[in-house]
This record gives structure tokens, C-alpha cells and sequence, in this order.
């Protein structure tokens, strides 16, 4: 059976990532005002200029149920089963729009709620394209995914608060406090939504690999496989060096770079990083 992996663009990973495992997007759109493109064309650098242009946030629109009908019908053409990804649906609207698309192609689509974003979707998604790879059933696949969902560590650390309270995310009194500190929020996903973790002090060198460090002491029992290092913006590639070093040294087999696209860095802003695995130890896949 050929079986297609299938995600919505929140998923934040590269083109060249897409091609290496097969993951097909479909994207969400950023509205800027009068102009809108699709996540993934558009740069988080694009992002901030409306924002620091117009002191407002961009807004993200879900693929609606059409948008994924579609989707569906020209995978359908290529592949004889599709397993779609979407962001939590605590989030977004997405997942629920993609369970009513695939209800038009009974027992060809399984829709999953990652209850994450960004690249811990894309973890769910590589571990569901090796499954297919070595022959499991989409209902296996299902299965062995949803098992992990709760173990999918996805997390970041944030420089400003500014963005969160944009988005309303932030009380006024919450953001004069933090900004008046110099305080940098870590955010952890949690029962599928985003929840604070510690708070961090210091320049982006510091506060990046002080939170590199804390989430690998809190959440210690890793999937050495592969984890994602995926930012906003961050100009000193030094800090992106030595996060890697960091993780190599821990036992990571392989470190991916991402830049984050609309849905996290409209809501956290420029200077955003994030270290994303799986930590629930290793899971070798056996082939069918």
C-alpha cells in the first residue's frame, strides 16, 4: 500500500525536509492587512515589519474544509491511503476542518490532532513516514503515533513578551513586568495548548543555552533519533552552533534547523528558539 504523509503548513519544516521525507503540505494563509500569501512563502521577517509598520499582528487562516478536500483528492491520485497531520486542535480550526474533508473519502484518509505545532508535528510525521516505509497498515500507524503524542516535547524560549500581548496572549500588566525585568518566557505545549514554563534573564546567547539545558535535565529520557532546533529569527549563527553542539553531545544521532513560520512567530515574535524531540527513549522500527 502507498501511503501518503500529510501535513498542514504549521508544521514549520524546510522544503528540502519535505522532499527527504516525503511530506506533503497543505497551508495555512497570513493575512497582512489588504495582502495575504501562503505560510511558507512568506518570511517571519515579513512578519515583523507589518507589525513594527503597523503595530498589529498578522492573522493566520486555517485551511478551510475545501482547501482540504482538494488536497486530499490530488494525494488520492498519487497514493492509495493519506495519514494527515494537523496542529492541536486547541489552536486552530484545522484539524476539525480536515476530519470533515476526509468524511468524502471514507477508509482512504486517517486525520491525527498532534496536539502540538511547529516541528513537534514534524516529529509525529517522520516517525509516521518510517512506519509506512517498513510496511505497517495506516491503522498501525495511527496507533504507534498516538502513543508518542503525549511525549512530543515541544517547546520555546521567547525574547519579548510583545507579540504574546499583541495577540492577546499577555496581560498589559504581565508584559510591563516582564519587559521591566528583562525576563525571557519559556512556553511548553501541554494537553495541546501552550502553557509558561520558566523564566530566563539575559542576552539571546544566554537565554538560549540556559533553556537548552533545563529542558534537557526536565525532559531526560530521549528519542536520540532526531530532534529540531527551530527559531523565528537569530542572526548570531554562533547560538545555533552551539545549540547543536549541545545536542550532539547528549546523544542526538541528528540535529534539523527550521525557521518558524507564521503561526509561531506572528505569537512570539523575532529571537524566538526552540528545541523540539521526542522523549519518550528510543523506538527502533522493525520492518514488516
Amino acid at each position: 500500500m502507498k501511503i501518503a504523509i500529510s501535513c498542514d503548513s504549521s508544521i514549520d519544516i524546510t522544503k528540502e525536509q519535505q522532499a527527504r521525507f516525503d511530506i506533503r503540505i497543505v497551508p495555512f494563509t497570513l493575512i497582512m492587512g489588504e495582502d495575504q500569501g501562503f505560510d511558507g512563502e512568506i518570511t517571519p521577517e515579513a512578519l515583523f515589519a507589518y507589525t513594527k509598520k503597523t503595530g498589529k499582528l498578522p492573522h493566520t487562516a486555517a485551511v478551510n474544509e475545501f482547501q482540504m478536500e482538494e488536497h486530499f483528492e490530488k494525494l488520492l491520485k498519487e497514493f492509495d491511503h493519506i495519514i494527515h497531520f494537523d496542529i492541536s486542535s486547541e489552536l486552530s480550526s484545522a484539524y476539525k476542518n480536515a476530519c470533515l474533508a476526509a468524511v468524502k473519502f471514507p477508509g482512504k484518509v486517517t486525520v491525527i490532532d498532534s496536539r502540538v505545532l511547529s516541528t513537534g508535528i514534524a516529529l509525529l510525521a517522520i516517525y509516521a513516514r518510517r512506519l509506512a516505509d517498513a510496511g505497517y497498515a495506516p491503522e498501525e500507524i495511527e496507533a504507534k503515533v498516538k502513543e508518542r503524542i503525549p511525549f512530543d516535547q515541544t517547546s520555546f524560549v521567547l525574547e519579548s513578551v510583545d507579540h504574546l500581548y499583541k495577540g492577546g496572549r499577555c496581560s498589559a500588566l504581565a508584559m510591563f513586568g516582564a519587559n521591566l525585568l528583562k525576563l525571557r518566557p519559556e512556553i511548553f505545549m501541554k494537553d495541546g495548548v501552550l502553557g509558561p514554563g520558566a523564566k530566563l534573564r539575559g542576552p539571546m546567547k544566554k537565554f538560549v543555552a540556559d533553556y537548552v539545558a533545563d529542558t534537557l535535565k526536565t525532559f531526560n529520557n530521549i528519542d536520540p533519533e532526531v530532534v529540531f532546533v527551530t527559531y523565528s529569527t537569530c542572526e548570531d549563527k554562533s547560538i545555533l552552533e552551539a545549540t547543536e553542539q549541545t545536542l550532539k553531545e547528549r546523544g542526538f544521532k541528528e540535529v534539523l534547523f527550521s525557521t518558524a513560520g507564521g503561526t509561531v512567530s506572528t505569537h512570539c515574535g523575532p529571537h524566538c528558539l526552540g528545541i523540539l524531540y521526542l522523549n519518550d527513549g528510543p523506538h527502533p522500527i522493525e520492518k514488516k
